[in-house]
């Protein structure tokens, strides 16, 4: 029993060391987000984090938008960190903004999208669209065969020129119509839907929520590991990406 003392004692002081050190760490978060300031006005911070950058830290707005601060708050860097990695440049910035992607994505509930699913489900992926876009008319003449190849498409809203725009309002009417997707298949063929547009509906909230993980026209694809790839990708294209057989 005795000689088993000091390996227990190691145990204890690594275990205690550690959390010191998460202590110390998540101390320095919190005070670089309470002392980042520009103008003498707080910057609206929602999390820190570390980087592979010695003595930087990842900084993430409220509004998504992403910058690196040393831990004082006096330097910035602004712009994408990539390791020279073995195998080529590796964009360490955009990696984290793919898992800020799967993360918000997943918290919004089924109801809340349009959803065309076929008999077999193999992958999922998320489209913000307005059916004003002609490349979203375009991808959804598509949506058959992606279910066939067993890919569904979630719908999220994005108004590409605003909420107050034509897309805005259509956007709305297919979220309040009886079937979403009856109504999104007939306003992709740019047929005039008659219901109205003034229900409960998430549009605005998915608006702004594409703004913040970075969606900047549409159609906006985000693959299940929050890969966004913008435009238009035919449906044998898309189905390489996720490594399914057509």
């Amino acid at each position: 029993m005795t000689s088993s003392l000091p390996a227990l004692l190691r145990c204890l002081l690594a275990a205690s060391l550690a959390a010191v050190s998460a202590t110390a760490l998540a101390s320095t978060h919190q005070q670089l987000a309470e002392r980042l300031t520009v103008n003498g006005e707080p910057m609206p911070v929602e999390e820190v984090r570390e980087t592979p950058l010695p003595g930087f830290f990842e900084v993430r707005l409220e509004n998504g938008e992403t910058f690196y601060s040393d831990a004082t708050g006096e330097y910035f860097l602004v712009g994408d960190i990539y390791q020279n990695a073995d195998s080529g440049l590796v964009n360490i910035t955009e990696q984290g903004r793919n898992t800020v992607r799967s993360e918000r994505l997943a918290g919004i509930a089924e109801r809340d999208k349009v959803v065309f699913r076929g008999a077999e489900s193999r992958a999922v992926v998320t489209v913000f669209t307005d059916p004003t876009c002609p490349y979203c008319r375009r991808l959804h003449e598509e949506v058959p065969q992606l279910n066939a190849m067993g890919i569904e498409v979630h719908y999220l809203a994005f108004p590409r020129s605003g909420m107050d725009a034509e897309g805005g309002r259509i956007l709305q009417q297919i979220w309040c119509a009886d079937s979403p997707t009856e109504a999104m298949s007939a306003a992709k063929r740019e047929t005039r839907l008659d219901n109205g547009h003034d229900c409960d509906n998430p549009v605005a909230d998915q608006y702004h929520l594409g703004m913040e993980v970075g969606v900047q026209g549409t159609p906006a694809i985000i693959l299940p590991d929050g890969r966004m790839v913008p435009g238009y990708v035919p449906a044998e294209r898309l189905a390489e990406m996720l490594e399914i057989d057509p």
